[in-house]
């Protein structure tokens, strides 16, 4: 019988362990769908506005969310960002006006979510992804594009991890907490996402929520964890990826540095209400 209970303890805490894992890159290949001889703009001003009114820069250098003061007539021209996103035929659009829709997109819901269920202490606690394991919203499927019903697991691991391949996309969608790189105080655009991802890179990396030490020991953010493959694989791959986009004092103090010692993550809401 302890036995028994035992094996049931450790699926349980198995499936846990599980359910917080990142999802692994799994094309969604209809998505693939491009012209790259496009001209279309989607247009992203009504983000462009919220986000101005809404992310405040903190001295620590975070950028918070003031949920707790979003106007009803804000939340309404959000929504309508939403909609009108919904109705972009994105397979008709270029790449680069494509990487632009999915992050914004990714960003507008998620702060949406948090919308729906504020006040919450993390973003975590909103649990409406499927399954009795699930932690928080990313399964959760929250909008409709072109007849199929996306979520944000769906925009993050199997639309703009696997078709662009580029690791910095991780500086750029934001999960509302506080030890994610910032949500931008202006929407990504298909002229300069390039150097928007760059600049994220350079900020985020720069921060002790990317780098910090413990004596000699080297920490750094748990997303260098969850999605290490993404950014090399290997510890030293890891740490190479960072000294590409680190500060000159940093980057002389990675040199050398091939094992990293310690993760962490802070979840708390990036609440600035």
């Amino acid at each position: 019988m302890k036995s028994a209970s035992l094996l049931v303890l450790l699926f349980i805490v198995t499936a846990a362990t599980n359910a917080l894992a990142a999802p692994k890159a799994d094309l969604w290949q209809k998505w693939t769908a491009h012209d790259p001889a496009s001209t279309v703009r989607v247009d992203h001003a009504a983000w462009g506005r919220f986000l101005a009114l809404y992310v405040v820069p903190g001295s620590d250098g975070i950028n918070r969310v003031a949920y707790g003061l979003v106007a009803a007539e804000d939340r309404a021209r959000l929504d309508a960002y939403i909609d009108g996103l919904a109705t972009v035929a994105v397979g008709t659009l270029n790449r680069d006006e494509q990487l632009a829709y999915w992050i914004n997109l990714y960003n507008a819901l998620t702060v949406r979510v948090v919308l729906d269920h504020y006040p919450v202490d993390s973003i975590r606690d909103i649990d409406i992804s499927p399954g009795f394991f699930a932690d928080g919203p990313w399964g959760k499927k929250l909008v409709r594009v072109d007849g199929e019903e996306i979520s944000l697991d769906d925009i993050e691991h199997r639309i703009l991890r696997p078709i662009w391949r580029d690791p910095r996309i991780h500086y750029a969608v934001n999960c509302a907490s506080l030890g994610c790189p910032n949500l931008q105080p202006f929407p990504y655009e298909a002229a300069t996402v390039s150097r928007m991802l760059e600049a994220a890179a350079r900020v985020f990396i720069a921060s002790d929520r990317a780098v910090f030490f413990e004596g000699d020991k080297l920490g750094v953010s748990k997303i260098y964890d969850w999605f290490a493959d993404d950014f090399g694989g290997t510890d030293a791959e890891v740490i190479a990826h960072i000294a590409q986009f680190a500060p000159s004092e940093l980057k002389k103090r990675l040199a050398g540095q091939t094992d990293i010692d310690v993760y962490r993550y802070d979840w708390r809401l990036n609440d600035a209400s």
